[in-house]
């Protein structure tokens, strides 16, 4: 069994015990999180599909940990034009344990 779920403005296909890093929630690590947005439901070859979303169905995950990303690098620079630009950025993540689908 397997669902398709949406969260931060992506998707991400998830089973029961699934171990996945989505955008930041706001939710202490331990705590339990239902993930409403619902795309797809598949339990062997009986498959649901939404449009867009499935009413009634839920993905519950367990939240276990926040942390940041790796840093990326941003480099601008116009040739001939004395113009340089550096920056960074690490974008923060929180790991969720899928923990049933209904």
């Amino acid at each position: 069994m397997y669902a398709v779920i949406k969260t931060g403005g992506k998707q991400y296909r998830v089973a029961p015990g699934d171990v996945i890093r989505i955008e930041k929630l706001e939710t202490p690590a331990g705590d339990s999180v239902d993930l409403t947005e619902v795309l797809m439901v598949c339990d062997g070859d009986n498959v649901r599909v939404g449009s867009p979303l499935l009413a009634g169905a839920a993905v519950t995950a367990k939240v276990r940990a926040h942390g940041r990303g790796e840093k990326i690098r941003i480099f601008k620079m116009r040739r001939r034009k004395h113009y340089r630009k550096t920056q960074g950025h690490r974008q923060d993540y929180t790991e969720v344990e899928i923990t049933g689908i209904k």
